[in-house]
């Protein structure tokens, strides 16, 4: 008789839910913190963010998520950067932190190349939009209707966010949300090809 081993790329919730809150409550008091940092010495700390097609603003593509321009960009911020980066953590710590990476680089690099000349880019909303589109688009390729299931909620919630996508509010980078969303479909990507080299046949 064959039977059919548990999927688990097919998960929707970390398998450790302690863990993973302690991670991004942990990564989260971080930001909190670096920006306390940066009010005292009176927002010194943003001129590390990015500076695009600069030689020295490579450096604020590792920087720029860490960054906040004032602590209402910070609270904007906070809630789906809180949740969505807790329901990326499905399939365990190890995967979420080389999904977050995909994010980070793809999204600070985007913004390196294409923001306008003379910009500097601060902030953890491409991580957000990379985090959002990945566990959009992942249900797509792991065929799963749990996590499309769960898709459609975030899609219900928070679908007005992919707007920001788009050229608008010039104070606002939407090449860092464009790149950062292209990040999360990239890394879902990646996912899917290790979750296919790794499948295992059905016992008999």
């Amino acid at each position: 008789m064959n039977t059919v081993p548990s999927r688990p790329s097919a998960r929707v919730l970390p398998p450790n839910p302690a863990q993973a809150a302690i991670v991004v409550g942990g990564f989260a008091v971080v930001l909190y913190l670096v920006e306390l940092v940066d009010r005292v010495v009176r927002g010194g700390l943003d001129q590390f963010g990015i500076v695009p097609r600069d030689a020295t603003g490579l450096m604020g593509i590792l920087w720029a998520p860490l960054l906040h321009n004032g602590w209402q960009h910070l609270f904007a911020n906070t809630l789906p950067f809180v949740v969505l980066a807790f329901l990326a953590m499905a399939n365990g710590l190890g995967q979420w932190v080389a999904v977050t990476a995909t994010i980070w680089l793809v999204s600070g690099f985007g913004v390196w190349l294409t923001a306008d000349s003379g910009s500097l880019t601060v902030g953890a909303s491409g991580l957000c939009f990379g985090w959002l589109l990945f566990l959009l688009v992942r249900g797509l390729f792991t065929r799963s209707a749990v996590q499309l299931g769960l898709a459609v909620v975030l899609l219900l919630y928070w679908g007005t966010m992919l707007f920001g996508v788009l050229p608008g509010d010039p104070r606002i980078s939407w090449q860092g949300h464009l790149f950062g969303a292209l990040g999360g479909v990239l890394a879902a990507w990646f996912v899917s090809l290790g979750n296919r080299s790794t499948a295992k046949a059905t016992p008999a």
